[in-house]
């Protein structure tokens, strides 16, 4: 007998006694039951301590280099749209974690938000950069187009390829030490600003 039937044998002799198990259900909420609702989205980003804008596509590079601070440079993915970059933003092309660092802010898109749980989504895609660029500066401005609210996960699901690497954003980043103290911006950037645009 191989050690491989043993397993199995003692495997099968521990579950002979254990009570059947029926049909689990599986009756998820499937996307497209409720209806986007953009306030409830900036009801959720102001709870989690992120500031919400709403600006025109002319506005948005104004507004974050005002959000990168005195003298902080604006760091952009490769394909953010021109108008959106503010004068002195330099592109990400394959930056050291230290030159990524040393940006005021970083300005991105984004692929979709969930209204529900207030959580912006990226998919790496070329306006919203590597994942790298958005955990090293400690401003993340992120513009969001309303038409990419969805109302839940299931929604947003629908919309994203899982064969992209994701990352969900609800608020900025923000831990608890072991005496249950609020500590931002351990693992990512302290401030997030979304700019929700609105033509």
């Amino acid at each position: 007998m191989s050690s491989r039937e043993l397993i199995l044998g003692r495997v099968r002799a521990a579950l002979r006694d254990a009570p059947v198990v029926g049909d689990v259900p599986r009756e998820y909420r499937p996307a497209g039951t409720n209806t986007a609702d953009l306030e409830v989205l900036v009801d959720r980003l102001v709870d989690y301590k992120a500031e919400v804008y709403r600006v025109t596509s002319a506005e948005v590079a104004a507004t974050a280099a005002r959000l990168a601070g005195e003298g902080g440079a604006v760091l952009v993915p490769p394909g953010l749209p021109e108008q959106w970059r503010p004068e002195g933003a330099y592109a990400d092309e394959d930056l050291t974690p230290d030159r990524i660092a040393e940006a005021g802010a970083v300005l991105t898109a984004a692929a979709v938000a969930v209204a529900e749980t207030g959580t912006i989504v990226l998919d790496a895609s070329p306006d919203q950069g590597r994942r790298i660029i958005t955990l090293l500066p400690d401003v993340h401005v992120c513009v969001l187009r309303p038409e990419q609210v969805v109302a839940s996960v299931p929604d947003a699901i629908a919309r994203l390829d899982a064969r992209r690497p994701l990352t969900w954003i609800s608020g900025p980043s923000a831990t608890s030490d072991i005496e249950l103290n609020r500590v931002e911006g351990v693992h990512g950037p302290r401030h997030l600003h979304v700019l929700i645009l609105t033509d």
